[in-house]
């Protein structure tokens, strides 16, 4: 047996194997039959020997399915309501219903070539057909030609040339035929007698069969040959039959290719009666032949087309064009109507809208300015006179296959953006640019701009990028609030949630609530999640590998970087989830930390530089320092890589001027890196770098008074020594060894849970060096200039001394005179004299002038605001008299209060000298406005920052008058007015401030002090009425239930108070409904009727009366049923 061939072998090898398997005589595998044809092998139904076309017939075919339409389903037996009839021929009926072409066409027959000529193709001698040019002569253009370019005009008159053979019926009108052609002949009288009676169709002609596909002279011929066999089968036919092969037909055929053939046909009816309008009766007609040259008509005439119509005015051009140009040797004058002379600019004589316009610089131009051409603002097709581009036309220009013109578009778009946040449109424009630009899909413009391949476009698409999230001023009002009262904890800046989550059902871990996603979040697509939030929507499209792509690989320039560095830092701003999102997408922080963050450097001079790249960056210190903001896991895997703690140290341990940066940036990068390390502290952690940095914290904290009585104060040296004070302050606060429960609220305690390892013997030598910048600070008062300039530093000042007592009192190795006494000296040095200044008097009086609460339009939503964008609204800086402004007291009052609250709840003893605060003419007027009955602020997310740090300063007065009135029989301050403003803060309360209310129905909603008959009805009736929030708490005193709903509490308030003052406690005990308070065990007990039944237990002190003996109101009895 023979091997087969292996890999290797030759040729030779192969002859070889042939030779021995012809030598052996082995039968093939494969036997070769050559057959013949033979006259008497032919078909019975072929066409005679002397025709030797071939004929298929296909009725013995395979049936194939249908093209469209499938079969009918296949039934075994017939259904019990619908038997087959008896008599009926399957065979016919399969007829009936079959769809397949077979049925239509049952033969194929060759079309007889023998009579037609072979031609051979010319011999043109060169290898590829000659080049058009468009110098050559054309022919005339059609009537329909309309306004194609000379190019299109030529090669369609080219096409046609070249076809043997016209399409059906296409004429070509000629005044003289050429020489060789045939005039066509009107229709004989047989054509004209193929026309049905009393049918309108014409039958001199097919209507499918055209012969377009034929390459030979006789395929005219032999179209008009297969169309008379048609016609004549069908004249030798009846109606009757007609229709019914017609039945037949549309029951076979396929239902599409019907109606395809029904539209073919009219559709040539419809163009019959048009091309014979056209063309005149007698006029004669040539068909187009081969020999027919390219140029139908002379020259003259071919000119006179060129020429517009009689009608048409002349064309005024600002040049003449000359033959010898460059691609002038034939002018089209439609394509030359963009170099004449603008129109006149047309007033606008009504008050109808028109379409805004804008600069390059993103400026709104109004619709009647004539501005010069040279400017490059009347590049466009609409509205040619007026200058400017509109939106349309710049979003036109952002898909442009010009990159300049991708960046510019870009670059405009961002620009008008940031006019329209920063108000500059006003009244001019109806309805809002942003909300109009996200409508029509520019966010995912630019999110399609970034994936360019261009650098200019992708740095354009990050400016605008930026320009649409990060809104100008929110950064500054954040930075410049970190060292306030609970400053530096910030609410997400994302839009509120649609679907809340159930009252009963348990709070889960951030972390894992971070990373939990609905199904219906997952799979809904991009645009359908930036409708409701833009950044999240952003998100799903993988924007964060992007930006660390072009990071990473692309390397920009500064600006580009700074944006990014912008728009990441939002995006951690948005919500635990976001924060958690850029953290651990993979390579983004590795890359910005060791391409922005490193810990050597070449020095930089004052210029601007043309890389940040291994150069430190202020900006990427603020974004670690805003994603650890987010979290306590997130702040712990932060310093636990990328050796983070050394490049702390690093931007710490020198002072700004020595980091070998410009001035400004070493300033930004020195107080970035101290409000990082007072997060990381505030959560218990970064303790040992303490240790570590002691002398240089101890150095920069004596060098404080030095710098304060520079004049005038620099604004960034105020930032960084307010950060450094507010790290001291949370180094202080984590310095207890122990941690008693404390008596005061979460307001005040703000001691880490986790135990630190900074020890209190660490941080007790701080208050020698902080008093010093205090007192510095306070002499600058009088001067409200320079005390402006100081920004949060005495605020901060301030807060470091209540830590720094709150932390000694819980030493249980320290002696309690050692402190009380210190309490006393700096009561004596330093607060009494501050409480006598005159210019403490005005800040208290500009606390109404500045309120959110008294001044609502202070707090106004921005113009560009949008729901799916949340925004704090502080384009152009924060009004002077607001919460925020620069004249605002409330940062210095507000930790002048948090001071005074610590050293009146240690020593008990300074309440009497700390009390005339509460008598403040400015305070007092303040709460009166407070709670007199007016419009509220419109809740925005402004408004609701600001009202945070309000209610704070409120709070904490009401904690000080509640301190003060069990030792002062003679109270110096109204109750009434103290307990309607807990009332009105306890209904104002907003989300996040629970702990706040906890304290107020603690301390001084219940207190008998705050509730004689004075009491005012109208602020206890608005308490009852007040639509609340749901707020949930797993501390404190709101167990055992885990979730209260305090809309019930108001009602349950207002019985409490119904069946107190009815009669006294213990006759009514029986007769308590559900949800009355009662007395018991020594504590109040209030059952909460909500969604779901709680206790709610209040301490009751011991010095407190019963509440029989509250007097009763007067108007109660004619109100009783009043709020139920």
């Amino acid at each position: 047996m023979l091997s087969r061939p292996k890999p290797g072998e030759s040729e030779v090898d192969l002859l070889r194997f042939q030779s021995q398997f012809l030598k052996a005589g082995a039968a093939p595998a494969v036997q070769l039959v050559r057959g013949s044809r033979r006259h008497g092998d032919a078909h019975p139904e072929q066409l005679p020997f002397r025709d030797r076309r071939d004929v298929v017939t296909l009725h013995n075919l395979p049936d194939l399915p249908p093209a469209l339409v499938p079969a009918p389903a296949k039934r075994a037996r017939a259904s019990p309501g619908h038997p087959l009839p008896e008599d009926e021929d399957p065979e016919e009926r399969l007829s009936r219903h079959d769809q397949h072409i077979t049925a239509v066409l049952s033969k194929i027959i060759e079309r007889d070539t023998s009579s037609v000529a072979v031609t051979l193709p010319v011999p043109s001698g060169v290898a590829f057909p000659p080049v058009f040019h468009r110098s050559q002569e054309r022919q005339g253009k059609s009537a329909a030609s309309g306004k194609r370019s000379i190019f299109a005009q030529e090669i369609a008159a080219r096409r046609v040339t070249e076809n043997r053979i016209p399409a059906a019926g296409e004429v070509v009108p000629s005044l003289d035929p050429p020489e060789g052609a045939v005039p066509s002949e009107p229709p004989s009288s047989r054509d004209k007698g193929s026309q049905f009676p009393g049918d309108s169709h014409d039958f001199h002609r097919s209507n499918l069969v055209t012969g377009k596909g034929l390459r030979s002279q006789a395929a005219e011929q032999e179209v008009q040959t297969i169309h008379e066999e048609n016609v004549a089968r069908l004249q030798a036919m009846d109606p009757e039959e007609i229709l019914k092969e017609q039945q037949q037909l549309l029951a076979q055929l396929d239902p599409s290719l019907v109606a395809f053939l029904r539209s073919h046909g009219n559709a040539l009816e419809q163009a019959g009666p048009k091309a014979a309008k056209e063309q005149s009766p007698g006029s004669p007609t040539v068909p187009v032949t081969k020999e027919e040259p390219i140029m139908s008509t002379s020259a003259s005439e071919s000119r006179k087309e060129d020429k517009p119509e009689p009608r048409a005015p002349a064309l005024k051009l600002p040049m003449t064009p000359h033959k010898e140009w460059l691609h002038m040797d034939t002018v089209e004058l439609e394509k030359l109507h963009w170099t004449q002379d603008l129109p006149p600019l047309r007033r606008q004589q009504t008050q109808e809208r028109m379409q805004a316009r804008f600069s390059l610089q993103g400026e709104l131009l109004a619709p009647d300015v004539d501005l010069p051409t040279h400017l490059g603002l009347h590049h466009h097709g609409e509205e040619a006179e007026r200058a400017g581009y509109s939106l349309q036309e710049l979003f036109h220009l952002t898909r442009s296959q010009v990159s300049q013109q991708r960046a510019l578009a870009l670059h405009v778009l961002s620009q008008i953006i940031g006019r329209a946040q920063a108000g500059e449109f006003g009244d001019r424009l109806v309805g809002s640019i942003l909300r109009l630009l996200l409508d029509a899909g520019f966010l995912f413009l630019l999110r399609f701009s970034l994936d360019d391949r261009v650098d200019g476009v992708i740095a354009a698409a990050v400016r605008a990028l930026r320009a649409l999230l990060v809104a100008p001023g929110d950064e500054e009002l954040l930075d410049s609030a970190f060292s306030w009262y609970h400053g530096a904890s910030v609410f997400p800046l994302m839009p509120s949630q649609e679907d809340k989550e159930e009252e009963g059902e348990e709070e889960e871990p951030t972390t894992e609530k971070a990373k939990k996603k609905t199904p219906e979040e997952e799979s809904r697509p991009p645009p359908d999640l930036a409708r409701h939030d833009v950044i999240k929507g952003l998100l799903a499209t993988n924007l964060l590998p992007r930006l660390r792509y072009v990071l990473e690989v692309t390397c920009p320039g500064p600006s580009v970087v700074l944006d990014i560095l912008a728009v990441l830092t939002r995006v951690a701003r948005h919500s635990l989830e976001s924060a958690m999102r850029v953290l651990e997408c993979p390579r983004l922080i590795d890359t910005i930390v060791q391409e922005f963050l490193p810990t050597s450097w070449s020095p930089m001079g004052l210029g601007p530089t043309s890389s940040l790249y291994k150069v430190p960056c202020a900006a990427a210190m603020k974004l670690l320092r805003v994603l650890a903001s987010a979290g306590r896991n997130i702040a712990a895997r932060l310093l636990s890589s990328l050796d983070f703690r050394s490049r702390l140290c690093r931007f710490i341990a020198e002072a700004p001027q020595e980091l070998a940066l410009p001035p400004e940036e070493a300033e930004m990068l020195s107080t970035e890196a101290l409000r990082l390390w007072a997060v990381v502290a505030s959560y218990g952690q970064g303790g040992d770098l303490y240790r570590e940095l002691y002398p240089v914290l101890m150095r920069a904290l004596q060098s404080l008074p030095t710098e304060l009585s520079t004049h005038p104060p620099r604004p960034l040296s105020m930032q960084r020594m307010a950060s450094l004070l507010t790290l001291l302050t949370q180094l202080t606060l984590a310095a207890s060894s122990t941690h008693p429960e404390s008596t005061s609220g979460p307001a005040e305690a703000c001691v880490s849970a986790i135990p630190s390892s900074v020890t209190w013997t660490q941080v007790s030598g701080l208050q020698p060096l902080v008093e010093p910048c205090l007192k510095q600070a306070l002499k600058c008062l009088p001067r409200p200039d320079v005390w402006t300039a100081l920004g949060p530093v005495p605020s901060a000042c301030l807060l470091f001394l209540s830590a720094y007592y709150q932390a000694w009192s819980r030493q249980a190795n320290s002696c309690p005179e050692d402190w009380l006494q210190d309490m006393e000296r700096l009561l004596d040095e330093l607060l009494l004299p501050l409480l006598n200044q005159p210019s403490l008097g005005r800040l208290w009086d500009s606390l109404r002038l500045c309120s959110a609460l008294c001044n609502p339009l202070s707090c106004a939503p921005a113009p560009e605001a949008l729901p799916s964008l949340v925004s704090l609204g502080c384009a152009g800086g924060c009004p002077p008299l607001s919460v925020a402004g620069s004249a605002s007291p409330f940062p210095f009052l507000t930790a002048l209060l948090s001071l005074l609250n610590t050293l009146v709840r240690i020593h008990r003893g300074l309440c009497g000298q700390l009390a005339a605060v509460l008598t403040t003419p400015g305070l007092q007027n303040y709460f009166l406005q407070c709670v007199a009955p007016g419009p509220a602020p419109q809740l925005t997310p402004c408004s609701a920052w600001a009202l945070r740090h309000e209610y704070h300063l409120q709070y904490l007065v009401l904690s000080l008058a509640q301190k003060v009135a069990p030792l002062h029989p003679e109270p110096a301050a109204n109750p009434a007015l103290h307990h309607a403003l807990a009332l009105a803060l306890l209904s104002r309360l907003l989300p996040g401030s629970e702990h706040l209310a906890q304290e107020l129905l603690l301390s001084s909603v219940f207190r008998l002090e705050f509730l004689p008959c004075l009491c005012p009805w109208s602020a206890t009736q608005s308490l009852l009425k007040t639509a609340w929030l749901s707020c949930s708490s797993t501390s404190g005193p709101w167990l055992p239930a885990c979730s209260v709903h305090i809309g019930a509490l108001s009602s349950t308030l207002w019985s409490w108070l119904m069946s107190i003052v009815s009669s006294s406690l213990k006759t009514q005990r029986a007769q308590l409904p559900e949800g009355v308070c009662f007395r018991k065990r020594g504590c109040w007990q209030m059952r909460v009727c909500g969604s779901i039944s709680s206790t709610i237990s209040f301490p009751t002190p011991a010095s407190q009366r019963a509440l029989s003996c509250i007097p009763i109101c007067p108007s109660l009895h004619s109100r009783p049923h009043e709020a139920t």
